[in-house]
């Protein structure tokens, strides 16, 4: 195998696929995770991997990665289908905000919508019976709505910093996982694209993907109706999708859509989060980081971070005067910001790589992570 870095981009070249790496020699990218690459790149039919700086190993390979394949692998996208960022403009000003009264009131995304929400399913063309009752609902694990204001832009962009911003980073809950454990057994190996297999999986999959979209849709509509605000869509980035690319198959495992003018970049919940603006670099695969990206796991956090009573109350707390709303005590400190990479650092990576232009910047003023009851995802 062969390695050259140029201008911080390194490509690496296994025994089929050709690793393109877009992360810096600085940036923090676990062994285990590149092990997965290369392991991923010998697949018979893959042809092209694009890795970007919030790379983490994951179950079946890593989370923040492209892989270009001649042949469907369901494994790779995993169970939540459809699974992304959406950004929203709320046309409440930043000075009328009472974040108390808004922390109380954001609790009503952990309970089931009370409204019937049938008639959404139908809209996007869904059977009204598709897992209708979590429609709205955020999840668990590293999914949040967030309350945003705009800390800085491009003029050209043409945010309103005097406005709020949502942040929601939810999936396909359920559905998506009945999906993956519907695939036939053998499929793990690679399903070509023309079988019987590749079509029925594709099917769902696109049903999955849309799901999803209305679930981060239907969830800032419940967001905004807690603070008394309309609600604007600016941004849908799925990153957790299959999808054709030329003669092949394009997986996308924590790697966002960037065929679109922006993406978003999110941060830890209590860092900075960005809007990207991707330059459609060939080896990117029309793709982007989505996050900041795991730093460490989340069963070695439960002995890296204190559980005092007095440090949970701390952690619900950020360093730019934001709440955190999540009254489950172990996904709190699962989700700890030391669980997580610098936000900035991948940012920053993206750009020196040639991947994308950074454009903006969010901070965090309220993120609903979740509440004691709530399910998991």
């Amino acid at each position: 195998m062969g390695n050259s870095v140029l201008d911080g981009r390194a490509s690496a070249v296994s025994s089929d696929g050709v690793i393109t790496k877009f992360y810096s020699s600085a940036a923090w990218i676990e062994g285990r995770a590149e092990a997965q690459l290369e392991e991923i790149a010998g697949w018979t039919g893959v042809q092209k991997i694009a890795a970007f700086p919030d790379l983490h190993p994951g179950k079946y390979g890593p989370v923040g990665c492209a892989v270009l394949a001649d042949r469907i692998f369901p494994q790779l996208i995993g169970n939540d289908i459809g699974c992304g960022m959406s950004l929203f403009q709320l046309d409440l000003p930043v000075r009328k905000l009472k974040l108390e009264k808004a922390l109380r009131r954001m609790r009503v995304l952990g309970e089931p919508a009370s409204e019937d929400q049938r008639w959404q399913l139908e809209e996007n063309d869904l059977p009204t019976d598709l897992f209708a009752t979590s429609l709205g609902t955020v999840g668990g694990g590293n999914h949040f709505c967030e309350v945003q204001t705009l800390a800085q832009a491009d003029d050209s962009i043409g945010l309103d910093a005097s406005r709020l911003y949502l942040l929601v980073h939810s999936g396909s809950r359920c559905f998506g996982n009945a999906v993956l454990r519907a695939v036939p057994q053998g499929a793990y190996a690679g399903v070509p694209g023309d079988s019987d297999a590749a079509q029925t999986y594709f099917q769902d999959h696109d049903r999955a993907v849309r799901w999803a979209s209305l679930n981060r849709h239907v969830i800032a509509e419940r967001a905004a109706e807690a603070l008394r605000a309309d609600v604007t869509a600016l941004i849908d980035a799925p990153h957790n999708l299959l999808a054709r690319h030329g003669d092949g198959w394009l997986h996308r495992k924590g790697a966002a859509v960037a065929e679109q003018e922006f993406v978003p970049l999110a941060g830890s919940r209590a860092s900075a989060s960005y809007l990207m603006a991707p330059t459609g670099h060939d080896d990117a695969l029309g793709s982007l980081a989505h996050g900041a990206g795991r730093r460490y796991d989340r069963s070695s956090m439960h002995g890296r971070v204190r559980a005092k009573k007095s440090d949970i109350e701390a952690m619900q707390h950020t360093s730019f005067g934001g709440r955190i709303l999540c009254e489950d005590r172990d996904l709190l400190i699962e989700e700890a910001p030391l669980a997580y990479k610098s936000a900035k650092s991948v940012a920053e990576d993206l750009v020196g790589t040639g991947a994308a232009h950074c454009i903006a910047e969010f901070h965090p003023l309220l993120t609903f992570k979740k509440t004691r009851d709530g399910g998991r995802s």
